[in-house]
């Protein structure tokens, strides 16, 4: 899952986002699950595995949002370059204001 070399240009995500967050928990929930399925106590047992199962999460979820971040900033370029090129699909619409919009008020009585 090489990302090409444009995408060396955008800054690097955060240690801390919501992917690796993510994919940490389930890492470490996964080892627990195992110990339990095993009849072992969940969460005393196992714990090098439970922090290698969260760490590897957690370094696939980094990964994933670098991944992320690469294609919503293509897909932002795409775009913006798309809307340079045909400024006559996107022009300016004309202000209104806010009493031109609604409707006038005439209290029932």
């Amino acid at each position: 899952m090489g990302l090409p070399d444009e995408a060396k240009a955008l800054p690097p995500p955060g240690i801390i986002n919501r992917n690796s967050v993510w994919l940490g928990v389930i890492g470490r929930c996964s080892a627990m699950l195992q110990n339990a399925l095993n009849r072992r106590p969940p969460i005393k047992s196992g714990v090098h595995r439970q922090v290698l199962l969260t760490s590897i999460g957690w370094f696939i979820g980094y990964h994933v949002t670098k991944h992320e971040n690469y294609t919503y900033a293509r897909l932002d370029r795409d775009m913006n370059e798309y809307v340079r090129l045909h400024p006559e699909n996107f022009s300016d619409k004309e202000k209104k204001t806010f009493a031109e919009i609604v409707e006038p008020f005439h209290p029932i009585r």
